[in-house]
């Protein structure tokens, strides 16, 4: 029983060590950034506020912590609430020193998106519960309200100055992982920062391979054309790296979370569980399939066949790895009704190429899930989709 109790207790050393290395290393970019771009006072009360809520996040989906965790909330049914209001708390009190209106704008959205989901889970914390439609329902009513309505409240860090991320931002990204992988207990998110010399060539590979298409691909279709640089290369590569690193923390790890750690994790688990894949497929592309026709030809712009085309060859090529049965079953029909459904919500972007283009990029990110089993990996790719038109020096002619 000693040993046991030991060797949990080294673990759970290890996580928060692991936790606090990262935490470190993106402080120091953090300072690097920042430096000269705001008032000394402004970045020593941002500080302490970015350490804690980046230590959180980069612990929090550790197997060990979350174990920890789930064995204390086990105790009594309220105590699945300090979490959430203790970062409430954290938020309020960062607005507050920074003489910001915690009333102002949309603050309920927050209060919301922290407890709602907990307290359903919570209350149906069934053990060995199935993936049902109440996950998915959760699911939604969580994460529609952020692409809905705006918070309207400035939590940046530090509260003026570069921007480097917001605490609402990471806070809503600490509630996804605190409430379906910890709360609801759903396996595999893949929310843990490490390095895993495999998982980085996995996902650079995949890069490499997305961007050789995205290149001969576009270039035929004049969506893509070289510009190079104008800056010197000392400025280029400075600037590649900051937005490398805010597109992966600002943009990328909120959406790898929420669409392959959860939505696509979800999906593959709930397929298994049945009998057959196919009748998921069958939905999946029929209702994908409309969705891509009425985005293509609503949008001005040639190619308007375009995202239903890539829809049948991702869902096609879907149908045959899970023919095979060599990869887990519904897996690869997860993946296609995913990464369909991540590229059709990017019609904000009134381009039918690029949209077209994002259904194909959200396979790759779901790949890199399915190889990885890690959102961060995922993440990485992700980050560089959205970079390589600076690394590679293109343009795209929406």
């Amino acid at each position: 029983m000693e040993s046991k109790k030991a060797g949990i207790d080294s673990s759970l050393s290890s996580s928060l060590l692991k936790g606090g290395l990262a935490t470190l290393v993106l402080t120091i970019f953090f300072l690097f950034y920042t430096f000269g771009k705001c008032s000394t006072s402004q970045l020593l009360v941002a500080l302490p506020f970015f350490v804690l809520i980046y230590f959180v996040q980069f612990t929090l989906g550790r197997e060990t912590i979350i174990l920890a965790i789930r064995q204390y909330i086990e105790r009594g049914i309220w105590h699945v609430l300090i979490f959430p209001t203790a970062m409430l708390l954290i938020y309020i009190l960062y607005l507050l020193i920074n003489r910001q209106n915690i009333f102002q704008g949309n603050p309920g959205l927050l209060i919301y998106i922290f407890y709602f989901p907990v307290l359903v889970f919570a209350f149906k914390n069934e053990p060995g519960r199935k993936i049902g439609w109440l996950d998915f329902t959760v699911f939604i009513l969580t994460l529609l309200p952020t692409a809905l309505v705006s918070l309207k409240q400035n939590s940046d860090l530090p509260i003026s100055g570069p921007g480097f991320d917001s605490i609402s931002h990471v806070m809503i990204i600490l509630s996804g992982v605190y409430s379906f992988a910890i709360v609801r207990g759903l396996k595999d998110v893949g929310f843990v920062c490490e390095i895993n010399w495999k998982s980085l060539q996995t996902a650079l590979l995949v890069w490499i391979a997305f961007y050789a298409f995205v290149f001969v691909f576009g270039r035929s279709v004049d969506f893509i054309t070289i510009i190079g640089y104008s800056d010197p290369f000392d400025a280029v590569l400075k600037s590649i790296l900051f937005t490398i690193v805010g597109t992966f923390l600002h943009t990328a790890l909120f959406e790898e979370l929420f669409f392959r750690g959860i939505l696509q994790n979800l999906l593959a688990k709930r397929i298994g569980q049945g009998k057959s894949w196919l009748i998921f497929w069958q939905i999946g592309f029929l209702l994908l399939f409309i969705g891509a026709l009425v985005v293509g030809y609503t949008l001005d712009g040639k190619m308007k066949w375009f995202p239903a085309f890539v829809t049948v060859v991702l869902f096609v090529s879907a149908y045959f790895i899970e023919k095979s049965g060599k990869y887990g079953h519904g897996v690869y029909t997860a993946l296609a009704i995913t990464g369909v459904t991540f590229g059709l919500v990017h019609y904000h972007a009134k381009s039918i190429i690029y949209i077209g283009l994002a259904c194909i990029a959200g396979w790759a990110y779901g790949y890199t899930y399915i190889r990885t089993k890690n959102v961060f990996y995922s993440a990485l790719v992700h980050a560089l989709v959205n970079t390589g038109v600076l690394i590679f020096g293109l343009k795209m002619m929406r």
